[in-house]
């Protein structure tokens, strides 16, 4: 993820790590291996989808293989990103506070990662003592081997994290760090009798209050929700830690979630081939002659470029640099630029394939042919909510020496630009259609595009191809760490019967399910603007998918609700992190873009607003 020109506002980004690493040197052997791991879980899943569709042979120990390799590859990667501070975390207090109170609370947040790993390494060093006794269905040999990846991941970013503290802190905040810690964990386990009696009032101190002070003090997402949930079960509970290393591993485990590291692979793919700036500058010989007219090829260019990457920031990286320029040409206000940008992607996340509808899908049980082809509507109905703000606000823009590009000029851009647009409507039309699943459709992808990227846009050097199998498996391990920790804390929270009062709750609301959804879009709109999509979902879902249900409202209807919830509070200043993402890579101050980017957030909320009164939206085309 990307970060804006003051790094205490947003999330840390692989292009801002600087080489000299702590520890990267000593690295460089995992990052290797984790390079191996992701080229043999495509690899695996490539033999699968031709032995399965072209030879009719399934291979049966394919998807175990393949299983094994993603959760190596996970914790290898959640280690590699540890090394290069790419964890997702939230920076924005951090940035308000005084220099030195700053430097302490970053000292105490690289301790709280310690603490947290450090307190799950030796429950899951008894898991895999456990999963020994368990043998794997087509290869016959003992889970353990699979499990083992934990404990090493665990231990590895355990010792980064110890490794990080020492060098970047001061030996009176260090000090001042471990022994806050220490209190705490002293503190809790001396009034441990009393946190029993408390019964739902843990929830708020540990799994709300906890967790939100690690989020204010710039820990990464994940051990926010480890700190919060370690404490919960050890303090108020009798549940021992190993359970929270099962739901972690079962987080991190789905089949559906092996499609999330080849995603973000193509998203690197297309962005080292040049394949997305080849849609957009089609899009601009299109349309960029009419009035608004590069507004609406930023909005095209991003509902077609997302439809490829999956990646926000892949999205705004690839547009902006290619509009902006004759944008602020034609009058448009930089600030106006970002805010359209910012809303552009948000409209753009339910474009197949969103990494964000696939863990729906994995989280809630909905189909992911389903998503897809509701996603694609969904962002149209946004899509012409924006455009029509757009062209409002376009009325003064000067068209001056603007002329319609020459039909020789449009189809030359199309056919360089054929190729890439195939994709979108590959990966929509082949999942949608029930033809394959979205991990064997990423896959096929992936293949498609860096094939293509050889042979009709300049190739990928041996170097930078190695860094994007590093910079994938980074990202990737960062996501499915979130996803097992929040997994964890979904678990702990249900296991309370607290989801049982509250769905007893909402089912009761005057309004009937219209004031259900609106209730949800608060929510979602709030852990949007706090948390970012993934981890919201997989807090969120367990709880409220069954409240849905239970109301009459379909699924995919809740799930293109939720979704566009998150994606308006991602964006919406001043926490959303995708704002500040927007504002980085449009080069603009927060503060400037700030006031510009309301309209358009409303425009997406009327949107939304529609989207949740006319369930046909989301369902019509099911």
């Amino acid at each position: 993820m990307a970060a804006a020109n003051n790094d205490s506002l947003v999330l840390e980004t692989p292009s801002e790590v600087v080489d000299a690493r702590p520890g990267s040197r000593l690295m460089w052997p995992v990052e290797f291996v984790a390079s191996v791991l992701l080229v043999a879980v495509v690899g695996l899943l490539l033999i699968g989808v031709v032995s399965r569709y072209v030879l009719s042979l399934p291979i049966v120990w394919i998807d175990e293989a393949a299983s094994i390799s993603f959760l190596w590859l996970a914790m290898l990667g959640a280690a590699i990103a540890i090394d290069r501070n790419e964890h997702l975390r939230l920076t924005l207090f951090l940035g308000l506070m005084p220099e030195r109170a700053r430097a302490f609370v970053s000292t105490l947040a690289l301790v709280i990662v310690a603490a947290v790993l450090m307190a799950l390494i030796m429950p899951a060093v008894e898991y895999v003592e456990e999963e020994w006794y368990v043998t794997s269905a087509a290869l016959n040999i003992p889970m353990s081997f699979r499990a083992s990846a934990l404990v090493v991941g665990l231990v590895l970013m355990f010792a980064l994290a110890v490794g990080h503290a020492v060098r970047e802190s001061t030996l009176p905040n260090l000090a001042g760090a471990v022994a806050l810690v220490a209190a705490f964990g002293l503190l809790g386990w001396h009034f441990s009798p009393f946190f029993l009696s408390l019964g739902y009032l843990n929830i708020l101190i540990f799994l709300v209050c906890v967790v939100a002070l690690c989020l204010l003090a710039g820990v990464p997402i994940a051990f926010c929700f480890g700190m919060g949930t370690i404490a919960f079960i050890l303090f108020s509970t009798h549940v021992p830690v190993i359970v929270l290393i099962g739901r972690i591993d079962e987080g991190m485990s789905s089949l559906i979630l092996l499609s999330v590291p080849v995603f973000v692979l193509l998203g690197c793919v297309l962005d080292a081939t040049g394949m997305g700036k080849a849609i957009v500058e089609f899009m601009a010989s299109l349309l960029g002659h009419v009035k608004a007219g590069m507004s609406y090829v930023l909005l095209g260019s991003l509902f077609l470029v997302s439809g490829i990457s999956g990646s926000k920031v892949s999205d705004m990286a690839t547009v902006a640099p290619a509009l902006f320029p004759e944008m602020k040409r034609r009058g448009h206000k930089p600030r106006e630029m970002i805010a359209l940008l910012a809303t552009g992607a948000a409209m753009a996340d339910t474009v197949p394939p969103s990494i964000v509808l696939i863990v729906l899908g994995s989280v809630a049980g909905v189909s992911i042919a389903g998503l897809f082809t509701s996603g694609f509507v969904i962002a149209m109905v946004l899509l012409v909510v924006l455009a029509v703000l757009a062209r409002i606000k376009a009325a003064r823009e000067n068209m001056e020496g603007v002329r319609r590009a020459p039909l020789a000029v449009v189809g030359k851009a199309l056919v360089v630009a054929a190729p890439a647009l195939v994709l979108p409507f590959l990966i929509r039309g082949a999942v949608g259609g029930g033809v394959a699943t979205a991990t064997e459709v990423s896959t096929i992808a992936v293949l498609y595009a860096i094939v293509i990227g050889i042979v009709l846009y300049g190739g990928i050097s041996l170097r930078k191809f190695y860094s994007m199998l590093v910079e994938t498996a980074a990202l990737s391990g960062a996501i499915l760490l979130i996803l097992g920790t929040a997994s964890a804390m979904a678990w702990s929270l249900t296991q309370t019967g607290f989801a049982n009062q509250l769905a007893s709750y909402m089912t009761d609301l005057p309004g009937g399910w219209f004031s259900f959804m609106l209730v949800s879009i608060v929510v979602f709109l709030v852990l949007g603007c706090v948390l970012e999509g993934l981890p919201a979902i997989v807090l969120m879902a367990p709880i409220m998918f069954p409240i849905a249900a239970r109301l009459g409202i379909n699924d995919i209807h809740y799930s293109m609700v939720i979704v566009t919830a998150m994606n308006v509070g991602l964006m919406a200043p001043p926490i959303g992190i995708g704002f500040y993402i927007a504002c980085k890579i449009g080069d603009v101050s927060p503060d400037e873009a700030m006031a510009a980017i309301w309209p358009y957030l409303g425009a997406l909320v009327v949107g939304l607003l529609l989207i949740a009164a006319i369930p046909a939206l989301s369902t019509a085309y099911l």
